[in-house]
């Protein structure tokens, strides 16, 4: 793979299908195929990366499958491949404190402003959350309101409401309805 390359290929999941996208360096890309398609995902990274798409697989993003099954499994709480991650810098900053929001554990779109010193900024948080392209590994999941109820998530609600009831997060929103019919179960969890 040359440096204006990265590897993508399709991971399932108990939630749906994801593109997961690698460079030489580390991931780049972890988003449900359904928010867009293949073919606009991939528009979308090479215009925001400067990167050519190339379909295939390289050792991160073998590793990031492992973990992500191990993750649905219940048996990993934390993500040890490396990222490659490319953003403003309001961007990076937030992406970099959704990694310290541990895992089965909510913050507010506040509190992380205020974590990263632009109190008053929950709505700029929430649209750098929106931008996150790596979703589950950096876990723009775990920001809800400050009622604790869900609010914004790229893969719908109901995705979010599964991944925090997997990691046993205490929740005060109303039922989300879980649509069975986009279900794809690749793999036992």
């Amino acid at each position: 793979m040359q440096p204006d390359q990265f590897a993508y290929r399709i991971i399932g999941s108990p939630i749906g299908e994801f593109v997961a996208g690698a460079t030489q360096k580390g991931c780049c890309l972890f988003e449900f195929l359904d928010r867009g398609g293949l073919n606009r995902i991939l528009a979308r990274m090479g215009a925001k990366r400067g990167l050519n798409p190339v379909q295939g697989t390289n050792g991160w993003i073998d590793q990031m499958e492992r973990e992500i099954e191990e993750y649905f499994a219940a048996d990993r709480k934390d993500f040890s491949l490396p990222l490659d991650l490319q953003g403003t810098a309001f961007e990076m900053t937030v992406w970099k404190e959704l990694l310290n929001i541990p895992y089965g554990r909510t913050r507010s779109y506040g509190a992380m402003a205020s974590a990263i010193g632009k109190p008053g900024a929950a709505r700029a948080v929430g649209g750098a959350n929106g931008a996150n392209c790596v979703a589950i590994i950096v876990p723009c999941h775990r920001v809800i309101q400050e009622d604790g109820s869900l609010r914004g998530y790229g893969g719908g609600l109901w995705r979010k409401k599964f991944l925090l009831e997997l990691e046993e997060c205490r929740l005060t929103s109303a039922a989300i309805p879980f649509p069975q019919h986009q279900l794809t179960l690749p793999f036992s969890v």
